[in-house]
């Protein structure tokens, strides 16, 4: 079923298109409320999980179990690195990830298989700070 496409939900598109990386309901909510646009918590989570079926937003669960969401920038199935210290997200293929999770599916006898797969760690720059900040102690 589609979803209406209201303000409420318009601003909410804008809101994660204009975040860095991927965020939670919760902060995207603290972003608009900051804003006194008067949207409320569960308008956001409705807005969030209809971008999310629709493709529009990319939907994970974090290492803490926190759903997820960023602004879609490319169609179709897809994977992503990580930074788990600022944000930064970068869309990559999986060539070996795909074939690895079709035959795996087939060889214990599953049939239209998904998956998904995220990989957190720290950007360049982030493991940079990190290493300049060891040296320093």
């Amino acid at each position: 079923m589609a979803q209406r496409n209201t303000w409420q939900r318009e601003r909410v598109r804008e809101a994660l298109s204009d975040a860095r990386g991927f965020v939670s309901a919760q902060s995207l909510h603290a972003t608009l409320r900051g804003e006194n646009t008067g949207i409320g918590l569960a308008t956001v989570y409705r807005a969030l999980a209809g971008l999310a079926a629709q493709g529009e937003a990319d939907s994970l669960q974090s290492p803490e179990g926190e759903a997820l969401y960023r602004a879609c920038t490319s169609t179709g199935h897809h994977h992503h690195l990580i930074c788990r210290s600022c944000g930064l997200t970068v869309e990559i293929e999986a060539t070996d990830v795909e074939q690895w999770a079709k035959s795996t599916a087939e060889r214990h006898g599953f049939r239209d298989a998904e998956h998904v797969v995220d990989i957190f760690g720290l950007c360049g720059s982030c493991a940079a700070a990190r290493d300049a900040q060891r040296d320093a102690d």
